[in-house]
């Protein structure tokens, strides 16, 4: 991003109206990391008529915010966006609406910075769409998966879009590859889940009966002779879902550095499969403004699509 020399005053428009101070900032100061928003705010550089808010504040039509002159160090700074990411991005996008879009995440690609990871996918995107000044994530995937996330381009669109989520009336179908022959008879999957910190401070999730309520529904799609393609469609929406779910089930996915099995890492390495197979295959929702359903598919990528036309072959 280009460093900011002289203090900004930015009059709200009515697409921003009740959107939180820190996440207008992220909007508008593209390359500039989630902490050093926080410290700017705390430490009242950041002024809504000419007083002093928190991150939490909302804003309202005509309130003037001052964002101050950033000087951002090169280890602080997002990176900026290369060409191959930018073309990658603006070319990912698969369905868009007024107030919404819809695109084909890459695997490999974290939805947010942070914790070592210098530009995520929203603060990417932020770059390559200059034309929007709101852009939220709606909701959010795996490093390592890929296909439909939603994303917001107005905050009444972010709202509307959160309800539907939280009503259950937005559906997620995910395709995922698991070692050994899933039971055509298993339908749902209801174990609690929680998530704790593993020895060398990586965050995982586990079954125990002191977590939070999860399901997951589970239909076979495709059956070979030691893996078994399905689909899956989370009734809740916790971190790492299906992951955990298909390995209490008996059937990690495959290419799954966190969950997976040794016969899964094999099995994998056989199919040349260097990924989670993992796939947001297809997403429906609301239209936030028209209430209609929105249906979109996201193809396979090339890299599963391949391991599916091995895995099919006679051994």
């Amino acid at each position: 991003m280009a460093e900011g020399r002289e203090v900004q005053w930015i009059e709200v428009a009515e697409g921003q109206v009740g959107q939180r101070v820190d996440n207008f900032l992220m909007s508008r100061l593209k390359g500039a990391p989630r902490a050093l928003v926080y410290r700017i705010v705390r430490k009242g550089e950041v002024r809504v008529n000419k007083k002093r808010v928190k991150a939490d504040t909302r804003l309202a039509l005509g309130d003037l915010v001052r964002i101050p002159p950033l000087r951002l160090t090169p280890r602080e700074a997002v990176r900026e966006v290369s060409d191959s990411l930018h073309n990658l991005l603006a070319g990912s996008v698969l369905l868009e609406g007024p107030d919404w879009l819809v695109i084909n995440k890459p695997s490999g690609l974290a939805v947010h910075g942070g914790s070592g990871v210098k530009i995520g996918l929203i603060e990417a995107l932020r770059q390559v769409r200059e034309d929007l000044d709101f852009l939220e994530l709606v909701h959010r995937l795996d490093r390592d998966t890929s296909g439909c996330l939603l994303l917001a381009k107005s905050r009444p669109a972010l709202l509307a879009l959160n309800e539907s989520l939280k009503q259950h009336r937005m559906d997620k179908r995910y395709l995922a590859l698991v070692a050994g022959r899933w039971p055509a008879r298993r339908d749902f999957v209801s174990a609690r889940l929680e998530r704790f910190e593993a020895g060398n401070g990586e965050r995982r999730v586990r079954v125990d009966v002191a977590g939070k309520m999860a399901r997951t529904r589970f239909s076979v799609r495709e059956t070979f002779d030691r893996l078994t393609l399905i689909e899956a469609e989370p009734v809740t929406g916790r971190t790492h879902q299906i992951r955990v779910h298909a390995q209490h089930a008996g059937h990690p996915l495959l290419g799954d550095d966190k969950y997976g099995s040794r016969e899964g890492a094999r099995l994998a390495t056989s199919l040349g499969l260097s990924r989670l197979f993992l796939h947001a295959e297809a997403l429906t929702f609301p239209e936030p403004t028209s209430g209609r359903p929105v249906q979109i598919k996201a193809p396979l990528p090339d890299d599963l699509a391949t391991a599916l036309v091995r895995a099919r072959r006679p051994s």
